[in-house]
């Protein structure tokens, strides 16, 4: 794809203390060669690391401060609204980019109408020869967990094939702005964790196509703000495990579901912290399955905002 007629592209990043992070990121955008793009970084109230490097840095980038931590989708959503292209890439902080990463994504939504998100491949920072993503398996209506196709293992071009994918990867997913009119922004209960799984969902169910790019490629360096195993990770993740099951599982397989979780899932996980000594972490999962006897009947836990 060359540059005369490029679609505007709208690049989403959002910024949460370690602004070093994100300006790796953007250095790493300013040498790809599809020059048609806007980028909005949205800062989530960091609450240590002064983000002002950032503007300072890139004046290019549209940089949003907010007063409040209003978590993954709750940012991303700030940034949509503020996005004008006709495609929308929402892009980790944590991540760098190769030149010609774009071009691939945008082409594959341009050949056809009916593809409602994409991802690239993605490759751990760390170890650049092992993989992250490339594509996944629909979630487990039981357990709410998917297994990632090449996750862990490494690139000997065994994935080198464009292949449908039950769910876009959060990190960098591309989504056409009239899916987004379609289906609705992100779903901010969340907060962190399993909404873009949410969102690929809805996508699918409105009858789009998703798909893992083989030659378009990221790396990821994963879990910089919250931690690998951190109370905030475990609470967010076990929490919107949950909500995602709530969400998108269908009487009367979500009563089964909600059966095994408390009286199979729920004991052995709890169980597994207290084992290892990390008291830290059986409290978060306390505190995660509490929120949801908390808000067993909440009106809000269906409800999705829109562009």
């Amino acid at each position: 794809m060359n540059s005369i007629g490029q679609p505007l592209v709208s690049i989403i990043s959002i910024n949460y203390d370690h602004p070093e992070v994100t300006c790796q990121m953007l250095e790493s955008l300013r040498k790809i060669t599809y020059k048609n793009i806007e980028i909005i970084v949205i800062d989530n109230a960091s609450p240590h690391d002064d983000p002002g490097i950032i503007p300072k840095l890139y004046p290019e980038v549209k940089f949003i401060q907010l007063n409040e931590n209003l978590g993954f989708a709750g940012g991303n959503n700030i940034g949509m609204r503020e996005a004008k292209g006709k495609y929308i890439l929402l892009l980790n902080n944590d991540t760098e980019v190769t030149p010609g990463f774009l071009e691939p994504l945008v082409e594959k939504c341009e050949n056809d109408s009916q593809i409602g998100a994409v991802s690239p491949k993605i490759k751990f920072q760390h170890s650049p020869e092992i993989l992250q993503f490339t594509g996944i398996s629909k979630i487990n209506q039981f357990t709410a967990r998917s297994k990632g196709w090449g996750f862990g293992i490494q690139d000997n071009g065994q994935f080198d094939e464009d292949t449908e994918s039950a769910y876009a990867h959060g990190a960098a997913m591309l989504v056409p702005r009239k899916v987004i009119e379609e289906v609705g922004l992100l779903a901010d209960i969340y907060f962190l964790y399993y909404e873009e799984l949410d969102w690929s969902h809805r996508i699918r169910q409105a009858g789009y196509k998703i798909y893992y790019v083989h030659n378009s490629l990221i790396y990821h360096k994963e879990s910089i703000s919250t931690g690998k195993n951190s109370p905030t990770r475990t609470y967010y993740m076990n929490r919107s495990r949950i909500l995602f099951m709530r969400r998108n599982v269908k009487q009367p397989i979500l009563s089964l579901a909600i059966i095994y979780q408390f009286f199979i899932a729920i004991p052995k996980n709890a169980l597994s912290f207290l084992f290892r000594g990390r008291a830290d972490l059986f409290l978060a999962y306390h505190k995660a399955i509490m929120w949801h006897l908390k808000h067993l009947n909440s009106k809000k836990i269906h409800y999705h905002p829109k562009l």
